[in-house]
């Protein structure tokens, strides 16, 4: 693929990533080397993780410094803990003293705390302050700043007493202070709190940045919304892999080797296979009510199938519902009624359909069940009953069981649902078998 300097240059960051990954290995580092180094720093943060290192390999130690240099702070932090140790360890003492700090600050919070997403660079004011001196301070400092849509007020101490909309501040005349402009109403985060938790009062006050203040409320960094949208994004496809029965990839598929996406896969795989062991044990428990009834078994998969399905579509609904904060703890009671209802609604709508389909191929003539064919369809019938029932209150109360130990809900998965219902399912179905047909 060819490409023309002066036109990649024009494109958006984000664009001009794409181009260069779209280039031969040879040519991606010719090609980054050649951006203007305003723009290194941003189009980098684009770049896929094969690339980012391909390209890092192959750059000196002097346009390694000014790449990370030029970066936001969040994003670097992101980078780092990504990468390799041996690459980090480089990077970072290729940088400048002040940017060294920030980065060792932010990689000293928790894995999984908002501290390391935040970055240092935001307008800081003080309440009496006017807006001409307001203004001029913006204009020397707000260049680094990652966005000047709010100006944070601190007291003498560094504590936040309150943030600005700018304009607010611009529709102000010139000799206003800050405190006339303040009403004190403002939301912040602790550095401690989890990406989780950030994520959700991001969504409620539908805010495009947020500070971020220590246990003793001094203002230490904001976050913005692009940061924690990465964070929606990577959150849900590590719950929707966890639901498909794989354990997350630590890198996007394209990316994940064959022997890492067996090791990811399989560890599920063999726990539901020796759960479907037990359906073959159940089956062999019942072997009396199949030889008297040898059509019974070519309901089976009729019946633990819809179970199964049931119990799916509870998990998903709770699962999601659970992570939009819709339902919590102390929700279960009104989730179980509310699904024993559904489940018993679809049970009988299932029931209804399997006992209609019986007694028309019975008297078509498609398939002759036997002298004892109304013992079978409502053997059939109400096992879908019982086995949707089943399967819908244990799909939407693992989520809960799950949560009350501490794991995570998605862990529940549609196939690990769907396994413990057919084993389950078998058991309703020749227990009731059993009682209908004994005299067979």
């Amino acid at each position: 693929m060819t490409y023309d300097k002066n036109d990649l240059i024009n494109k958006h960051p984000s664009d001009i990533a794409e181009t260069i990954e779209a280039l031969s290995d040879n040519e991606q580092t010719v090609a980054f080397l050649l951006l203007p180094g305003h723009i290194c720093g941003e189009v980098f943060t684009y770049l896929d993780r094969e690339t980012q290192e391909h390209i890092l390999r192959n750059m000196g130690s002097k346009e390694i410094a000014e790449v990370f240099n030029s970066m936001s702070p969040d994003d670097r932090t992101q980078i780092f803990i990504d990468f390799p140790d041996n690459l980090i360890k480089n990077a970072v003492n290729l940088l400048s003293v002040e940017e060294r700090k920030i980065v060792l600050t932010l990689i000293g919070y928790g894995e999984d705390t908002v501290g390391r997403m935040m970055t240092p660079h935001y307008v800081e004011v003080k309440q009496h302050w006017t807006k001409t001196q307001t203004l001029q301070h913006i204009k020397r400092f707000g260049k680094k700043a990652e966005t000047l849509n709010f100006i944070y007020v601190t007291d003498e101490h560094g504590k936040l007493i309150d943030d600005i909309k700018i304009g607010d501040l611009l529709m102000a005349d010139e000799s206003t202070t800050i405190a006339t402009i303040m009403d004190y109403q403002f939301v912040s985060i602790a550095s401690v709190m989890t990406k989780e938790d950030a994520i959700l009062i991001f969504e409620k006050y539908d805010r495009a940045a947020l500070p971020i203040v220590s246990e003793a409320g001094i203002l230490v960094g904001i976050i913005t919304f692009d940061d924690i949208m990465d964070q929606v994004e990577k959150r849900d496809t590590e719950d929707i892999q966890k639901f498909g029965g794989v354990e997350a990839l630590d890198l996007p598929y394209v990316s994940t080797s064959v022997f890492e996406m067996v090791k990811k896969r399989a560890t599920w795989l063999v726990v539901l296979f020796v759960g479907e062991m037990f359906t073959a044990s159940a089956m062999s428990y019942f072997q009396g009510e199949i030889e008297k009834a040898i059509v019974l078994t070519l309901f089976i998969p009729l019946i633990i199938s819809s179970g199964g399905n049931t119990g799916s579509q509870a998990a998903t609904l709770i699962i999601r519902a659970m992570a939009l904060n819709e339902i919590t703890l102390k929700d279960w009671w009104f989730v179980m009624r509310k699904e024993i209802l559904s489940g018993l609604a679809l049970g009988l709508i299932l029931g209804i359909i399997g006992f209609v389909r019986i007694f028309l191929w019975q008297e078509v003539g498609i398939f002759d069940y036997g002298i004892h064919w109304l013992a079978i369809a409502f053997t059939v019938s109400l096992s879908l009953l019982g086995i949707v029932l089943w399967g819908t209150l244990s799909g939407s109360m693992i989520p809960f069981v799950l949560k009350r130990l501490k794991l995570d809900p998605a862990t529940s998965s549609a196939p690990l649902v769907a396994t413990m219902v057919d084993v389950t399912g078998l058991v309703i179905y020749f227990s009731i078998a059993a009682v209908l047909l004994k005299e067979m």
